[in-house]
């Protein structure tokens, strides 16, 4: 899927060195807002990661892809699909992006183009994204791709064994504007 400049696909195998310097370059920040993100993530981590991700594809649990640079294939993050609740037909949006890429556009692009999969090619009713309070970023970027405020969940969310409040933002269909078809780019090989 493109946005031009950015795409999302599945990540593959050979993704793992790319992932993990894209972490290491954004340790500090990632560690603030991620919970899987620790100062000694590993090469290792990224190998597991991207295994655990084509894993838990095929069971539709969770769709994670690599944020790329639509000209040069230069990874720029990662974004994905998950606590996936089939009977109400929704799922969160969670994503991130590498230090330098940040406050270019890339987390907007991405963010449009998984609502387009889930909600029309996964049939979602509903993608939700959960930001805490501090990050001020990710609001705009749920700001700017149309998300609704829904408003403000007290003790939401658990970061660096801290406590935070957390925004809350829909999307629906109705949201989506400008839609051509989406396509997944491609099985892991």
């Amino acid at each position: 899927m493109n946005d031009n400049p950015v795409s999302i696909r599945r990540f593959r195998p050979d993704d793992a060195p790319s992932l993990f310097n894209a972490v290491r370059e954004s340790i500090d920040e990632l560690c603030a807002f991620m919970t899987w993100c620790r100062p000694d993530y590993s090469l290792e981590d990224a190998r597991d990661f991207i295994a655990r991700s084509a894993s838990v594809w095929e069971k539709g649990e969770q769709y994670n892809f690599a944020i790329v640079d639509a000209s040069e294939e230069s990874l720029l993050g990662s974004i994905g699909l998950n606590r996936i609740d089939r009977v109400n037909k929704f799922a969160s949006i969670g994503y991130w992006v590498r230090w330098p890429r940040t406050r270019h556009g890339v987390a907007t692009a991405a963010t449009r183009l998984i609502a387009r999969f889930g909600l029309k090619e996964l049939g979602f009713h509903r993608l939700e994204l959960i930001v805490p309070d501090h990050n001020v970023a990710s609001r705009r970027v749920a700001e700017k791709v149309g998300a609704k405020f829904e408003g403000v969940s007290r003790e939401r969310v658990i970061l660096a064994h801290s406590v935070h409040d957390a925004f809350v933002y829909s999307l629906v269909a109705a949201d989506l504007t400008g839609d051509s078809g989406v396509k997944v780019i491609g099985p892991p090989s």
